[in-house]
């Protein structure tokens, strides 16, 4: 039997797998929801366990390497076998209040030095809930699970809690802290963490040398999955919007984080807007009947900040940045459009900030995510953005199934090899 592998991206709402073959070819894919939403961690496992057994027994019991992606900001506090403490803080929590202790810890140039990042909910945690815990991001806590420990953490979903892969260590003062043994053990995406646990493996129907690999974050496998190009940008157009490429250099800035892909650095930003301020007003049916009224060689005249709540990262980091969805005009369809050109305006001011850093403007910008199939706002950006845009659509399960590919690979070449 070809040996397959497995992408798991756990997004805002919930997971996705993708099965791939030895040659990267899309052989399988399937979704589905949390029950109780992103805080529950317990919906993160069962989400997975769901997908898995839904899957032909044949495909499963060829898988031979998975990894995983998550939202990197989504911290959750968990005992040392994993079982969650209380409910997980959300990525766009900001928490303002731990500004004083931030400054104190690490450089204002550290990813971790904003109010928006996983270092401030981390500081929230331990106040909320002391005593000697782990702090896991959401994919790190599922390859903990795959694996029952719950020792590893990924590099690129640590970053905002303050790794710093430039130097391979903790910024700041973090290492010195007495809360310091709560955080993981960092290892480089695409490194493998170990196989499958025996018991979960004959549970799930898998293979007892299913090797579980370190993934990355799910903005990052998205852009995996679009293969850009030197001169590409990806934009990622799920809940959120989350603008990367890749660059010469590491870029820095609060907002801004910075990813080893290979020997290129992948650079960008996430706002907290996104298609989840959309699906507020609209379901996918109004959304599709909408878009089909819109004109988007015109302008809707308004000027709408289409925040979910209070506070911002990217573009700007401001954690008191107000959403400005009003006035709201009597036709939904010009309602729609001024959103969509909200949207194209974070995006734009994204990729200007990039710019202000050192990248090199896009010259084609790639999007993935539920909006890349709306043509109108397709055409809304590309108008906005002064650059073409094409749509991916392979799902970022895919691109994090990649890194386990290259990880099958590795293992075979060097089995060849001794």
């Amino acid at each position: 039997m070809k040996p397959l592998v497995l992408g798991l991206d756990l997004g805002t709402s919930g997971v996705r797998a993708a099965v791939l073959n030895a040659t990267g070819q899309l052989l399988h894919t399937s979704s589905t929801t949390y029950t109780r939403g992103l805080p529950h961690a317990e919906d993160w496992s069962q989400a997975c366990r769901d997908l898995i057994l839904g899957m032909p027994e044949t495909l499963r019991s060829q898988l031979r390497a998975m990894a995983v992606d998550g939202t990197s900001g989504t911290l959750l506090a968990c005992r040392a076998d994993g079982s969650p403490i209380g409910q997980a803080l959300p990525y766009f929590q900001a928490c303002p209040e731990q500004s004083e202790l931030l400054r104190a810890l690490v450089p204002a140039t550290s990813p971790a030095a904003s109010n928006s990042g996983s270092l401030a909910r981390a500081l929230q945690l331990l106040q909320q809930i002391p005593g000697e815990n782990l702090l896991r991001h959401q994919a790190d806590w599922i390859n903990g699970w795959l694996l029952q420990d719950w020792r590893w953490g990924e590099e690129g979903n640590n970053l905002r809690l303050g790794w710093n892969p430039q130097q391979g260590n903790w910024d700041g003062a973090i290492a010195q802290q007495r809360w310091a043994p709560a955080l993981p053990s960092i290892k480089p995406s695409g490194t493998v963490l170990g196989c499958i646990n025996s018991h979960l493996a004959v549970e799930l129907g898998l293979s007892l040398e299913l090797m579980v690999v370190a993934g990355t974050t799910d903005s990052n496998a998205a852009v995996l999955a679009a293969d850009p190009g030197e001169a590409d940008g990806v934009t990622v157009l799920g809940t959120t919007l989350v603008m990367k490429r890749f660059t010469a250099r590491p870029l820095f800035a609060p907002g801004i984080t910075n990813h080893r892909v290979g020997e290129r650095w992948l650079c960008g930003g996430a706002s907290n807007a996104g298609a989840g301020v959309l699906r507020r007003f609209f379901n996918d049916s109004q959304l599709r009947e909408l878009s089909r009224q819109i004109d988007p060689e015109s302008s809707s005249g308004l000027r709408y900040v289409p925040l979910p709540g209070k506070g911002e990262r990217f573009p700007v980091d401001d954690p008191g940045l107000m959403p400005v969805l009003e006035p709201r005009p009597v036709s939904d369809a010009l309602f729609l459009h001024g959103l969509f050109e909200g949207l194209a305006a974070i995006e734009a001011q994204g990729w200007k900030r990039l710019e202000e850093l050192g990248a090199e403007p896009p010259k084609r910008v790639i999007s993935l995510g539920g909006g890349a199939r709306n043509p109108q706002w397709r055409r809304l950006r590309e108008r906005r953005l002064g650059c073409p845009v094409r749509s991916c659509t392979l799902p970022p399960a895919a691109g994090v199934a990649r890194l386990a590919l290259q990880a099958l690979h590795k293992g075979e070449s060097a089995q060849q090899h001794r």
